[in-house]
């Protein structure tokens, strides 16, 4: 594994604008240039192969995504049908949320009230598909050591991080998750008007009897879920603090993500066949990617 090192100044550090010169374009060359191989704790790694943190058993050479996210930051891919993404919160403070849109259709996209209606289930878990509006699995949840998760609240709106942390832009100390999404869409053509809500990953939330919500935080550093998209997909991925989040200050650590090569669920497998209701969601899968050659 290769060992991290980061950007931090020395005891005889220079400023910013003194390590940094970018006053002319010779020396805005030179210090891109001088940038290179350098790595910091966040930061996409190109070649993918070249992750220092390739999870167990995942052959370097499949990876098509790795990527360490800060806290109030996004990224976002297109990955192809059979692709495994793979979430780890590094220090059991991130809060990953999620959004899944067809990427051969983008109007078809994540549907948090069909993921949790169709399977019978509110609470996310290994095995729980993850639907669109139209019927079909955008992605199955195939494994999950965490447990805390949430699909009722959202993401964090710009009114609440406005009310609670000052400030919501991408740009501030507090960005919203919508900020954050926002930017995301956009990579890919969307708009702000075609973000549904999002699930959530890493914070989990309970419904108590009288309906109350209750926040249950994180099962601890090092946690994953994985993913297997059903189709192919636009990725968007927000790291901001969970709405019902009781801490007063801006917490949102550092998420992992890697993703790599493989197989949509295959039929027969006993996923597909939990209920008549997701059967009948993975055959509506399989009819709309045979109709089109996939």
């Amino acid at each position: 594994m290769t060992a991290v090192t980061h950007d931090q100044p020395g005891p005889q550090a220079l400023s910013p604008q003194e390590e940094h010169r970018t006053d002319t374009v010779l020396a805005a060359r030179d210090d891109a240039r001088g940038r290179t191989g350098r790595r910091a704790e966040a930061m996409p790694y190109l070649p993918a192969a070249s992750s220092p943190y390739v999870p167990a058993g995942v052959d370097p050479e499949g990876l098509v995504w790795a990527e360490t996210v800060a806290g109030g930051n996004y990224t976002h891919k297109v990955v192809a049908a059979g692709t495994h993404v793979r979430l780890e919160d590094v220090e059991g403070t991130a809060c990953a949320h999620l959004l899944l849109f067809n990427a051969l259709e983008p109007w078809e996209r994540l549907n948090v009230a069909d993921t949790m209606k169709i399977p019978w289930q509110a609470y996310l878990g290994a095995g729980h598909p993850l639907l669109s509006g139209d019927g079909r699995v955008l992605a199955t949840l195939v494994a999950d050591d965490s447990g805390h998760h949430d699909g009722f609240c959202g993401s964090l709106s710009d009114a609440a991080a406005i009310a609670k942390y000052g400030a919501c832009a991408p740009e501030s100390a507090s960005p919203s998750g919508r900020s954050l999404f926002t930017l995301a869409a956009a990579k890919h053509g969307l708009t702000p008007r075609d973000l549904p809500p999002s699930v959530s990953f890493f914070q989990g939330v309970r419904v108590e009897e009288d309906g109350t919500l209750t926040f249950t935080g994180s099962a601890g550093a090092g946690r994953s879920v994985e993913l297997v998209a059903e189709m192919p997909l636009i990725v968007l991925v927000a790291t901001s603090p969970h709405p019902l989040d009781p801490r007063p200050d801006y917490t949102n650590g550092m998420l992992r993500v890697h993703a790599w090569r493989g197989a949509p669920t295959a039929a027969g497998d006993p996923l597909r066949d939990t209920s008549p209701e997701i059967h009948r969601a993975y055959l509506n899968t399989a009819d709309y990617l045979t109709a089109r050659g996939l």
